[in-house]
């Protein structure tokens, strides 16, 4: 063998080798996620579904979870109506969807909206007393601190840390990466006050002065500790009812928690905090939130999620080394 061809032989192995180490390191990427930096991680927040007939809602809610399941974000959020307000709010109904919470691979919070409980005294709902309905909600889907899906989360719920609160199991908090999260039960149909209605007066005072003390403690926790972001999950579009701005009337079910606390809050904290909510099923990204001069917030991001018949999610991306620290990009069901 002369000393060419022994180089060229060389040569060639030495590019087979390559070339099956390359192929052997691509195929490893493709079945892996690259980790996440350590500055940063995602979310996927969805709502207002399924809506309509099981045999047309369900399908295209099923793949949107096994998407979703594919992303494999760290958790994903439910910021309520699971059901349209038409549709019966009997417990069959509820278990039903708490088994769609379940397929969820990862983490999956979920804060009520107005259809599984204020809006059931509709014909087409049932005519279920909404008080019965909320209680049975909180029987089914926050029995212990912990999210939903397959994988649990550890939560803080408000009925655990305040002993005033006991009944709101359903307000929580949690942080990942200092990033502080809150669910707060505020919900369309004006956060289910009726003044013609003395029992939902009464519900509606009560949950009110739990949202309340639940956003002053957790802007107040994210201060102590530094927070780089919050983030406030609820169902209400509180922007719908008030020709683009929040009520401040005493009359108004967001007056308080809304405009008098929420807003204030998040204009003082000063760094970046997001809002996350439905009942409009219009997506949208935006900062429409004034203090009580009139003068943007500029500070308060907005994130509507899809929803009704629109059966898709939006992935969150927070990177804290971003100024803007939110991303979003729409997630479609395959």
């Amino acid at each position: 063998m002369t000393r060419l061809v022994r180089s060229f032989l060389i040569v060639l192995m030495w590019m087979v080798i390559s070339a099956t180490q390359a192929k052997a390191q691509a195929q490893g990427q493709a079945q892996q996620s690259p980790a996440p930096s350590a500055s940063s991680f995602y979310f996927v927040a969805l709502g207002d579904m399924p809506y309509g007939p099981a045999m047309l809602s369900h399908p295209p809610y099923e793949r949107l979870i096994a998407q979703i399941n594919r992303l494999d974000p760290v958790f994903s959020v439910h910021i309520g109506d699971f059901k349209s307000g038409s549709s019966i709010c009997s417990d069959e109904a509820f278990v039903e969807q708490l088994g769609f919470f379940n397929r969820f691979e990862r983490p999956l919070i979920y804060t009520p909206g107005d259809n599984e409980w204020t809006d059931c005294h509709r014909a087409l709902a049932g005519r279920f007393d909404p008080r019965e309905r909320l209680i049975r909600l909180r029987q089914l889907f926050f029995t212990e601190p912990r999210s939903l899906g397959r994988q649990r989360m550890e939560l803080e719920r408000q009925s655990e840390v305040d002993a005033r609160f006991q009944t709101y199991v359903e307000n929580a908090r949690f942080s990942v990466q200092g990033v502080q999260f809150l669910t707060v039960h505020i919900v369309g149909s004006n956060n289910g006050f009726d003044p013609r209605e003395p029992a939902a007066v009464e519900e509606f005072r009560s949950r009110e002065s739990a949202v309340v003390s639940w956003l002053e403690q957790g802007f107040a926790k994210a201060t102590r500790e530094q927070a780089p972001a919050i983030v406030v999950m609820f169902h209400a579009d509180v922007l719908d009812e008030n020709a683009g701005r929040p009520s401040v009337a005493e009359t108004g079910g967001f007056a308080r928690v809304i405009g008098r606390t929420l807003l204030p809050l998040a204009k003082q904290f000063e760094r970046p905090v997001l809002v996350i909510h439905g009942d409009s099923h219009q997506f949208r990204v935006d900062n429409p939130f004034r203090d009580s001069l009139g003068q943007p917030i500029t500070n308060l991001t907005r994130l509507e999620v899809f929803g009704a018949t629109d059966t898709r999610a939006v992935k969150v991306q927070v990177d804290l080394g971003s100024r803007s620290v939110f991303g979003f990009v729409v997630v479609d069901g395959l």
